[in-house]
C-alpha cells in the first residue's frame, strides 16, 4: 500500500483542526478534471458529517499533459490563497471548470475581492509556480500518478468514491488511530 510521504504541516491548505481530527484525508488534485469537480461535492459531504473529527487537505497535482490549463489554474489558486482566499477560488475554479483564461482569472479574483493587479502580476511572473511544483513532487514521492488520488491518515485510499464506502474508511482509519497509544500518555 503506497503511504503519504510528505506529511501534512501548517504549509498545506487544510480545512479542520489538524491536531483535534481523528481523520486527516489529504487529496492530491487537479482544478482542471473532470474526477476531481465530480469529487468536491463528497468531500464537502465528509466534511459535514465527520466534522471536528475530519481535517481535509489539498495538494496541486496538474496533469499538464492533458489538461493544459491545470497549471495555471492551480497557480491561481495559490495567488487567491496569498491573499487569504485560497478555499473560495478552489471552490470557483471547480464551479467554472474549465474556464481558466487569462481573463477568467482575473474576472474570479475581481468576483472574490482580491486585488486584481497583485493577482494578475504573481500569475504573469509565475510566482507560485514552485509550490505547485513541489505539492506535484510530494505527490509523485507518494506513488499519486492520477487525480483525484486520496490518503487516509497516511495510507493511499484505492477505494470507491462513493460517501459509505469512504466514511467506512474513514471510520476505521479513526478508530485504529484511537486506538494506537499517544506520546506522553
Amino acid at each position: 500500500m503506497s503511504r503519504l510521504r510528505v506529511p501534512v504541516s501548517g504549509r498545506d491548505h487544510m480545512r479542520g483542526s489538524l491536531p483535534r481530527a481523528a481523520a486527516v484525508l489529504v487529496e492530491y488534485g487537479d482544478f482542471e478534471c473532470p474526477a476531481c469537480a465530480a469529487a468536491q461535492p463528497l468531500v464537502d459531504q465528509l466534511s459535514a458529517m465527520l466534522r471536528d473529527e475530519l481535517c481535509t487537505v489539498w495538494r496541486h497535482f496538474p496533469l499538464t499533459q492533458v489538461h493544459l490549463q491545470a497549471q495555471r489554474a492551480a497557480e491561481a489558486a495559490e495567488a487567491a490563497g496569498a491573499q487569504g482566499s485560497f478555499w473560495p477560488m478552489h471552490e470557483l475554479l471547480f464551479a467554472r471548470q474549465p474556464m481558466f483564461d487569462e481573463a477568467s482569472l482575473g474576472e474570479y479574483a475581481a468576483e472574490l475581492g482580491l486585488d486584481v493587479a497583485r493577482f494578475t502580476s504573481e500569475l504573469l511572473t509565475g510566482v507560485h509556480e514552485p509550490r505547485v511544483r513541489s505539492d506535484f513532487l510530494g505527490g509523485v514521492r507518494s506513488g499519486v500518478n492520477g487525480t483525484p488520488t486520496f490518503f487516509i491518515n497516511g495510507a493511499r485510499y484505492d477505494g470507491s468514491y462513493r460517501v459509505d464506502a469512504m466514511l467506512a474508511a474513514l471510520k476505521a482509519a479513526m478508530r485504529t488511530r484511537q486506538s494506537q497509544p499517544r506520546a506522553g500518555r
